[in-house]
């Protein structure tokens, strides 16, 4: 009778179904690099199983164009640039993507050049200046704030639009004499290309009197409002990957070679402790934990977009970034 017993008992738990796991398809803002460390480790750590999901993530093309990617449905999650989200939600009011997870709390936006062409620390030096911009690069989106908060003359800059692909090159081979772009996108890059340490000068504008945020984990409102565990447990593991990332950037690039084979292991490592030193464990963070914001400073930053991004009626800061989702402060300690 016991051994019937323990075999209906087995039976009973081959008969009950895995518990089901809630996909989250999510879409990064750029190619697969060191900044993307985080939400690798999260996957294949198995820190989104353990929250019950089943994630697959997908390259971006710039940290404004994965914001329509979340609006549209086509994404249930994604990586962006909280002011381009901003200009978007305006313009596109009947769309909604809703930020939830500040990842970039100081923005990596910066105007990259070469001491050799003239450019140093003063953004007064691109003056009479040939600039190479990506028209959807978030640091370029910033120019026109940037040149009122850097007092710089515009008179006799000429603007060159440059495709992501050519944008280092040209300025590696002088055919430009700076360009916009993510400091720890640009200047590694620029490394790469064999340009001098000492030569690369970021004009970073966050130092320069453009205080902004940067990038963010988005949703679209419709999935959150039927999965809310399923966007709390993603944040969750993330903040696993990014307090991984930090406690060991030389192993988080494995998980990036992995999956872009091409890279090389030194460049990267130089790219995320960039990331890591400007943007991500930032004093804010040390101080109040990772993924949160100060709305007050939100709401100022329109301020700055109507300058940069002509954005006139802006959104309530509540309807751009939901904290709700967020586990407590002390939760979101990266060290």
């Amino acid at each position: 009778m016991r051994k019937f017993l323990a075999a209906l008992a087995v039976l009973a738990v081959a008969a009950v179904p895995a518990a089901a796991q809630t996909d989250v398809k999510f879409t990064l803002d750029w190619k697969f690099e060191a900044p993307s460390a985080p939400f690798f480790i999260a996957l294949d750590e198995g820190y989104f199983e353990e929250e019950g999901l089943n994630v697959t993530i997908d390259s971006g093309a710039g940290s404004r164009e994965s914001i329509p990617r979340v609006a549209t449905g086509a994404y249930d999650m994604g990586f962006g640039d909280i002011n381009a989200l901003i200009k978007f939600l305006e313009e596109n009011p009947e769309q909604k993507v809703t930020a939830v997870m500040m990842a970039y709390e100081r923005p990596p936006f910066a105007v990259i050049g070469l001491k050799s062409q003239g450019i140093t620390e003063d953004p007064k030096s691109l003056e009479g200046k040939t600039l190479g911009a990506p028209p959807p690069d978030a640091a370029f989106g910033q120019w026109p704030a940037f040149v009122e908060a850097a007092g710089i003359d515009t008179s006799d800059i000429t603007i060159e639009n440059v495709g992501f692909p050519v944008r280092e090159p040209m300025l590696a081979q002088g055919q430009v004499d700076a360009i916009f772009g993510f400091s720890f996108s640009s200047v590694i890059n620029l490394k790469a290309q064999g340009v001098p340490d000492e030569d690369i000068v970021p004009i970073m504008m966050g130092e320069n009197g453009l205080d902004l945020y940067g990038n963010v984990v988005m949703v679209n409102p419709v999935f959150a409002a039927d999965n809310p565990e399923a966007v709390s447990g993603f944040i969750r593991a993330l903040i696993k990957g990014y307090r991984d990332t930090v406690a060991d950037p030389a192993g988080a690039m494995d998980y990036v070679l992995k999956r872009n084979g091409v890279l090389d292991k030194d460049v990267e490592i130089d790219r995320i402790n960039m990331a890591i030193e400007q943007s991500i464990l930032t004093p804010a963070v040390m101080e109040n934990g990772f993924g949160g914001i100060d709305m007050e400073k939100l709401g100022e930053t329109m301020d700055w977009l109507a300058i940069s991004m002509d954005v006139q009626d802006p959104p309530a800061p509540e309807d751009v970034f939901d904290p709700s989702f967020l586990p407590p402060a002390e939760e979101r300690m990266l060290q």
